[in-house]
């Protein structure tokens, strides 16, 4: 077989694409029939990562099926609106009256079609009327026919006018809600939007953070090359590594655990150190915690959350079984704790709006309305933190989504009522590379269309050494 990066030799082929459909699977391991199933029950309200991590732990599919099986998963979840903005156009019966697997079918035929350009058209209308076909009957099978072939003789439907309907042209060109468009052109302005926006449609990358006591990350990067898996350090975090390959085949790596870049970020901004007593109060699934105990060793992080299956993920992190990750059910808005730390992390329950790369289905779960009821959650979070923070230590408050809303006007709603807080520059706790992610206020700020990142806000507390609460003077 041709290396990657190598021409084939005589006699030889190229080794054949994911989206190559010539390649077929045994019917029971159909990339195609599994993303109909998952993006079904997608549909009714579960979650595309949660899924497609069940389906891959199976093993039943090979890498390159499996690697087209998560394309179509992410990629048609995310272009959701403009798939339905052309089926629409093309069905003679309601896309909401359909059953959900015949409605993902048209969805996954049509995004073939629009977006994988080494799918042979005939290709993909003939084997997604064929799984319609399975699933749900001859007559379901003939409707699927005829609108898919619809589409090949009419081509997709124009989109809004960009003049006259700027947002609802940009919110099925790059399928967002128009709400969400709205908002961004307002907070962001056009450039920045069309900027996320574009990026958003990209797929996430997969991102490890390494050990530094177990391994150094050129250790890492050296063991997956003999492996043949293509990786490459992170350009912000210390201890990142990107890697081009599912996270099943990492299994056997010691001395690393999936997180996003930005999310390592994050830790950088509290930047705990050996002894100090830290706590992460919106903890689950466990992340930062694990990132936070490395460096806090010998003392223990203490990491609480309301979510108890999020703290069962936490207690199975290699930290927790060492006992450096003490694991307390807790709401986060009345914690039941009377002492003091040193640092404490509130990654606050948000609406994830940074996140659609790799959960694509919040675009169509959110509405604005979500947003303002989940600030008033994260204010009251910050408030209960706050006493927990001793005189000269730092708090450190952080979402993963893109809205003021959430960010800096829940930061300024606290900073008025805890006058003994004020905010400090995050660049001498980061990365040099990541100096520029740091906005006038001092605050991280990453965004997808920077660097791949997703899109966090995280913000450095700093409580003054000699206050007390007698002294205020409000």
């Amino acid at each position: 077989m041709s290396r990657p990066g190598r021409k084939a030799g005589p006699g030889r082929r190229p080794p054949p694409r994911a989206d190559d459909p010539r390649h077929a699977t045994p019917r029971g391991d159909d990339p195609r029939r599994a993303a109909i199933d998952v993006l079904a029950r997608v549909d009714g309200g579960a979650f595309a990562d949660a899924l497609v991590g069940e389906r891959l732990a199976r093993g039943t599919l090979d890498p390159r099926a499996a690697a087209l099986f998560t394309r179509l998963v992410y990629g048609t979840e995310a272009w959701r609106a403009r798939l339905d903005w052309t089926l629409a156009g093309l069905a003679r019966r309601p896309l909401g009256d359909l059953a959900a697997p015949v409605r993902a079918a048209l969805r996954v035929g049509l995004f073939q079609l629009l977006m994988l350009d080494r799918v042979p058209a005939h290709a993909a209308v003939d084997t997604t009327v064929s799984l319609v076909k399975q699933i749900a009957g001859a007559g379901a099978a003939s409707f699927a026919n005829a609108v898919l072939r619809g589409f090949l003789r009419r081509g997709e439907r124009p989109l809004p006018d960009p003049e006259s309907e700027p947002e609802a042209h940009l919110a099925l060109r790059w399928s967002h809600p128009e709400w969400l468009v709205r908002m961004w052109r307002a907070e962001l302005g056009d450039a920045r939007t069309a900027a996320i926006l574009a990026a958003d449609a990209e797929p996430a990358p997969t991102v490890v953070r390494v050990d530094p006591s177990i391994a150094s990350r050129d250790d890492v990067l050296a063991r997956l090359a003999e492996r043949g898996v293509e990786a490459r350090p992170t350009a912000f975090a210390r201890h990142g590594i990107v890697v081009a390959a599912p996270v099943a085949q990492l299994a056997r790596e010691s001395g690393i655990a999936l997180q996003g870049e930005a999310s390592q970020l994050v830790v950088d901004v509290l930047d705990p150190r050996p002894g100090e007593r830290v706590l992460d109060l919106c903890a689950a699934p466990g992340g930062k915690a694990g990132a936070i105990a490395e460096r806090t060793s010998p003392a223990a992080v203490i990491a609480a959350d309301r979510s108890r299956p999020g703290m069962r993920r936490i207690a199975a992190l290699p930290a927790a079984r060492a006992g450096r990750v003490l694991s307390l059910v807790a709401d986060a808005s009345t914690p039941p704790l009377v002492r003091t730390f040193d640092a404490v992390l509130v990654d606050a329950p948000c609406s994830g709006l940074g996140t659609l790369r790799a959960h694509p289905e919040i675009r169509w779960r959110r509405e604005p309305a979500d947003l303002e009821q989940l600030a008033a959650r994260q204010r009251a979070i910050l408030a209960s933190a706050a006493p927990l923070v001793r005189p000269g230590g730092r708090l450190v408050y952080a979402t993963c989504t893109l809205a003021s809303v959430e960010n800096e006007r829940v930061v300024a709603s606290f900073l008025e009522s805890n006058p003994e807080f004020h905010v400090a520059d995050a660049r001498p706790h980061l990365p040099a590379a990541a100096a520029e992610l740091v906005d006038t206020s001092g605050a991280l700020r990453t965004s997808p269309e920077v660097g791949g990142l997703d899109g966090f806000y995280a913000v450095r507390l700093e409580r003054a050494s000699g206050w007390s609460a007698a002294g205020s003077s409000g």
